[in-house]
């Protein structure tokens, strides 16, 4: 609407299917009743299941990051493949802060403890190099691309890390899970449907048109190149000397 870009058929049931599978996924999530003190953090935070999970997700930033800033390669999946791993860091780190702080409100004290800054950084920094990413992302592609996808990517990298950081599944009953995974699918379909043949954008380019140049011959109308510093084709530099010591020999 505000961006006036083109609302199609397929938009509309995408974002039905989107909302239906955001209805599930809401309704059927693991409702684990779970205190999160400062050694619950410590003890998931040091479990060979995040340790594994961590190294493979470095190695993936890093090796996205080298292609992205190295070899310049500016494709929008990698851009939100950057945020969403960095999004599963910022949804464990938010659980972790806000249930430290909960804890410490209705029970004992959780803010002298190392872990709670430890997470309070990481949840900041995350953050922030997540905004940086996806605002590189739609700069370079359309909206209506980059936030469907961007949930896509959002939803699976907080799925993942919930599951192995807090192990929300653990104990789940079997049709709860099939229902949530279904949510996750219909959500996923629908961003398809909303993405798929989707032209790029095209920005005008303006036309500038000077006009006659006094004491200058103009061969051609003016086209300005956006990547270059030139504005347009101007006669030789011995035609304009010559023009202009025509005009001082009139004067």
């Amino acid at each position: 609407m505000f961006l006036k870009e083109n609302l199609r058929a397929s938009d509309l049931l995408g974002m039905t299917l989107a909302f239906a599978g955001t209805y599930l996924l809401v309704n059927f999530a693991p409702n684990r009743s779970q205190s999160i003190s400062a050694r619950t953090v410590q003890y998931y935070f040091v479990g060979w299941q995040f340790l594994i999970y961590v190294i493979l997700e470095i190695l993936i930033f890093c090796t996205l990051l080298y292609f992205h800033k190295r070899k310049g390669m500016k494709h929008m999946v990698i851009l939100l493949t950057l945020v969403a791993l960095l999004a599963s860091l910022t949804v464990i780190s938010v659980k972790a802060v806000s249930g430290m702080i909960t804890f410490s409100v209705t029970d004992k004290m959780q803010l002298t403890y190392p872990i709670f800054y430890i997470m309070f950084i990481i949840m900041i920094a995350s953050c922030v190099f997540q905004v940086k990413f996806l605002n590189q992302a739609t700069k370079l592609y359309a909206t209506t691309m980059v936030v469907p996808v961007n949930h896509v990517f959002f939803t699976t990298s907080a799925v993942i890390a919930g599951i192995i950081f807090y192990q929300e599944f653990l104990g789940a009953a079997f049709l709860t899970v099939f229902i949530y995974i279904f949510g996750c699918f219909l959500s996923f379909l629908g961003v398809l449907l909303v993405t798929r043949n989707r032209e790029k954008e095209h920005l005008p380019q303006s036309y500038i048109d000077f006009g006659n140049i006094p004491g200058k011959q103009m061969l051609d109308k003016i086209q300005p190149d956006p990547n270059g510093l030139s504005y347009g084709t101007l006669p030789d530099g011995s035609d304009s000397t010559k023009s202009q010591s025509g005009e001082k020999k009139e004067v």
